[in-house]
């Protein structure tokens, strides 16, 4: 099992690496549906597993007094300075890179991997369609835990997907794309029309 999610993992970047080798200038500095970053922050962040040592993570988590996300969000304003070319080639040379989130594992990777890519591909208004099982490894990890940690109000809601067999919650029916409802779960704002 481990080495089919590595399987996905390297099939999602591949493909997300071919994706992002045809944006434009204006896409890249394009807004992500990450508040605040760009489409350029999201690469930075998803690639600086590839680019940055371990110690400089953790002195940077330290120096935000153990806050991850305020760490992670400096990281990516810095490293988006990057050209975005390099970037890109971060992305390409670490396709079967073995990296996992803490306590993460290989499905962690997928999901970050997934979810991150939906950030650009939504926000830019991009067609691209996670492939059902990649997306169904993600889906099976999401927990009420996730929905606290993204900060996500989903109470009295039932999350109900129109493409794939999966639901999330209890309540009033919220219908769309699976890959639209991992979005609510993570907290994303999505364009209107997606949901209904």
């Amino acid at each position: 099992m481990t080495e089919d999610i590595r399987a996905a993992v390297a099939a999602e970047r591949r493909a997300q690496a071919e994706l992002l080798s045809g944006l434009t200038a204006e896409q890249w500095h394009a807004p992500s549906l990450c508040e605040g970053w760009t489409v350029k922050h999201v690469v930075a962040h998803t690639t600086l597993p590839f680019r940055a040592s371990g110690t400089r993570v953790v002195l940077e988590i330290l120096r935000s007094a153990g806050r991850f996300n305020h760490a992670s969000d400096r990281m990516a304003r810095k490293d988006a300075r990057l050209p975005a070319s390099d970037l890109l080639n971060a992305l390409k040379k670490n396709i079967d890179h073995p990296w996992t989130p803490p306590g993460g594992g290989p499905a962690g990777a997928l999901s970050h991997d997934v979810i991150h890519g939906l950030d650009i591909t939504v926000a830019l208004g991009l067609d691209r369609r996670v492939p059902h099982d990649r997306l169904r490894i993600v889906l099976d990890g999401m927990k009420p835990a996730n929905v606290r940690y993204f900060g996500a109000d989903l109470d009295g809601k039932r999350l109900e997907a129109t493409d794939l067999d999966w639901t999330f919650g209890e309540g009033e029916p919220v219908r769309g794309l699976a890959q639209d409802l991992l979005l609510l779960v993570c907290g994303r704002t999505l364009p209107a029309g997606r949901l209904s």
